[in-house]
């Protein structure tokens, strides 16, 4: 599940893949995977399983 929405995503894939899935590779994003923030630095390292549940935020400048 990724923002409340189911969606499938490949088996090994890891949150670092689900952000170049949604195009968000290049923009400031913070992602939590099961209620825990994953810092961008592990996203790569940080592998997926059945049933996880991601939340992603893009974060946007202003004042």
């Amino acid at each position: 599940m990724i923002n409340g929405t189911p969606r499938d995503v490949s088996q090994g894939a890891t949150a670092q893949d689900v952000v170049k899935l949604l195009g968000l590779q290049e923009r400031p994003v913070a992602v939590e995977v099961n209620m825990q923030v994953v810092p961008r630095r592990d996203l790569a390292a940080c592998l997926l399983c059945a049933g996880d549940r991601l939340e992603i935020v893009t974060l946007v400048g202003g004042g």
